[in-house]
């Protein structure tokens, strides 16, 4: 029997109001192999946000240290506050084979494939500019004035789409995580996801 290499990086972007907080829960409760990464942030910690959990939340003085240590695969400017995914994680991860899934907006995420060939890059893209727009609309936390600066990001957001491997559109939740884990198990079964010892077994 073929084994099969373990390990998966998967990449998740989309804009506000998409839907990926929601879906990636999902995501994690119905796959607990995969470890979720934990970025840094300069923002303040929102109602409920955990340490260490959430994000690592830090200062800029902070964050820009590790930044020029060269210790972030990838970080970006996000609404004025500022973003980036250990390395060390990764790599870590990578090492022993574990199935890693990441946030991270579309500059981090070509960064990301840039130094990871392997990884899965999926947008995930709201079913109308709409509904993106009556979601941001319904955040108690948002001003009309960041509303309007969310949606014209998320214009700029998708012209990076042929960048990506897999677009899903998040009409129904349910339909998403369908289509999200269908991804993730035709990745599985990729040729180069066995091990080249073992097709010297079949001969």
């Amino acid at each position: 029997m073929l084994k099969k290499k373990k390990g998966l990086i998967v990449v998740i972007s989309a804009p506000s109001g998409a839907g990926k907080t929601t879906l990636l829960k999902r995501l994690l409760q119905t796959s607990p192999s995969f470890t979720p990464s934990v970025s840094f942030t300069t923002r303040s910690p929102r109602k409920n946000e955990i340490e260490g959990v959430d994000y690592y939340f830090v200062s800029p003085e902070e964050f820009q240290k590790t930044r020029q240590e060269g210790k972030f695969v990838e970080w970006a400017q996000v609404h004025g506050q500022l973003y980036g995914t250990s390395i060390n994680f990764l790599n870590e991860a990578i090492k022993a084979e574990k199935d890693v899934i990441l946030e991270v907006d579309v500059k981090g995420g070509t960064q990301i494939k840039k130094r990871y060939p392997q990884a899965v890059l999926i947008f995930l893209l709201p079913p109308s500019w709409q509904e993106l727009q009556r979601r941001l609309g319904n955040r108690a936390t948002e001003e009309t004035k960041k509303t309007r600066e969310r949606i014209q990001r998320a214009k700029k957001e998708i012209m990076y789409i042929p960048s990506y491997d897999y677009v899903v559109v998040n009409d129904d939740i349910n339909k998403a995580l369908d289509d999200l884990l269908a991804i993730i198990r035709a990745e599985r079964c990729r040729i180069n996801k066995v091990s080249p010892e073992d097709f010297k077994k079949l001969t």
